[in-house]
């Protein structure tokens, strides 16, 4: 390596150290230290719009360390999720709690009624109450939509005692979200787009055939409701650069060594965090959840090109092909790539990397919650936590160095087309 190359690369590492990856105070809820706990019924169980919080976060914040925890259980309603609050929820000496709960609170409508809805609010007022004596952060969510159209589900009794629900956890001190208006929405974008696909098996759904529980997509739409309601902000980081005298603009990151060597212009970017992304095809999701312009804003502008396209790489990666306009305007290249089987960007590489890694833990975390439930003699978990711990210590320091940003070097070239024919 030479000698200006070992320089420049020692630098940059420096920078990147001494910047901690520090962000301001941007309103998200999760602070570093806090232990966070999801607290429901079957859709929580899942182990999936957790993982989503989960990954956002280690990608949004590496400097922050935010431990997660699933207490999801099947079949649980809010009086069954007071039962165990102790043993499943303050046990973890939680900083912060998500809580929800409704569909299996009313027989899955079955038994939608006065009753039910005051055992459903009883238990409400029993975890959010118990949370806020410990000024512990609790989130009442109302439970996600069924597969019933979104356009009349509105009204609907499920609806209207979550309204109840997330009232009473504000009137308590604790905090609400809306998880079930906000995924309507993406519902009839949803129905919009099935709207004369004749062919049942083609339609694009939220839920699985039961019409209740989730696959990804809804999943995802929960996730994004309750990162939108933690206060995730939309900007990742934004780099600028001039194509004429490589001056250089940022925020979220920084821009070192930028230059122009003939007709390419090249400069490293050192992000302050990384945009969420969680696999190959993951962005068909984002037609419906609005992930890129709600959660994954790492904008890329360059001013001044000559008319023209341009190859734009990063670390010898194939980004994507722009036109001068296009640049100068901005994109979004989180999720950028000239192929659609692989990741595009190098961060995109680390966001799925970070999916296997994120997974593993919980297969670790799952293990555990599984045989303190369901095996007499480990109904105290303490030996069987301590006993995983070190692995997942382990695990924790590899999702936060994958999910660490790196120096990247872009590389803004004329595309030059390929003749189809060779």
């Amino acid at each position: 390596m030479k000698s200006s190359a070992l320089k420049f690369l020692l630098a940059a590492l420096a920078l990147v150290v001494s910047c901690g990856f520090a962000a301001a105070d941007d309103g998200f809820a999760l602070h570093d230290g806090d232990v966070v706990v999801f607290l429901g019924d079957s859709l929580t169980a899942a182990r999936t719009y957790g993982k989503y919080i989960e990954n956002y976060t280690l990608l949004r914040y590496p400097d922050r360390k935010v431990t997660f925890i699933n207490a999801g259980f099947g079949g649980d309603t809010a009086e069954g999720g007071l039962k165990r609050l102790e043993a499943d929820v303050l046990a973890h000496k939680p900083s912060v709690v998500t809580v929800m709960y409704g569909t299996n609170d009313i027989g899955w409508g079955v038994y939608a009624d006065e009753p039910h809805k005051q055992r459903y609010l009883a238990g409400v007022r029993g975890i959010v109450s118990a949370c806020v004596e410990r000024k512990i952060r609790v989130y009442l969510c109302s439970e996600p939509v069924t597969a019933a159209d979104p356009n009349k589900s509105e009204d609907s009794f499920l609806q209207k005692m979550c309204d109840e629900g997330m009232e009473l956890s504000k009137s308590l001190g604790g905090h609400a979200i809306d998880v079930q208006r906000s995924m309507r929405e993406a519902q009839k974008r949803l129905w919009a787009a099935n709207e004369g696909i004749k062919d049942a098996s083609k339609r694009e759904s939220m839920h699985v055939a039961d019409g209740v529980h989730l696959n990804d997509l809804g999943q995802l739409a929960v996730a994004h409701a309750m990162l939108r309601g933690l206060g995730a902000p939309a900007e990742v980081s934004e780099a600028t650069v001039d194509y004429t005298n490589a001056k250089a603009s940022s925020k979220g990151c920084q821009i070192v060594d930028a230059r122009r060597v003939d007709q390419t212009l090249e400069f490293t970017r050192i992000d302050d965090g990384l945009p969420f992304n969680y696999g190959t095809f993951f962005a068909l999701h984002y037609r419906f959840v609005p992930v890129p312009q709600d959660l994954a804003k790492y904008m890329l502008t360059i001013k001044n090109l000559p008319a023209g396209r341009y190859d734009v790489l990063a670390d010898g990666r194939e980004v994507s092909v722009y036109s001068a306009k296009q640049l100068a305007d901005g994109v979004n290249i989180t999720f950028a790539t000239t192929n659609g089987w692989v990741p595009g960007g190098p961060w995109n590489v680390q966001a799925n990397a970070l999916v296997h890694v994120t997974n593993a833990r919980h297969e670790v975390l799952t293990s555990a919650f599984t045989t303190k439930h369901f095996l007499p003699q480990t109904k105290d978990d303490s030996a069987e936590l301590a006993h995983i711990r070190p692995t997942l210590e382990q695990l924790e320091a590899l999702q936060r160095d994958t999910a660490r940003p790196r120096p990247y070097r872009f590389v803004i070239k004329p595309h030059v087309e390929t003749d189809p024919k060779k």
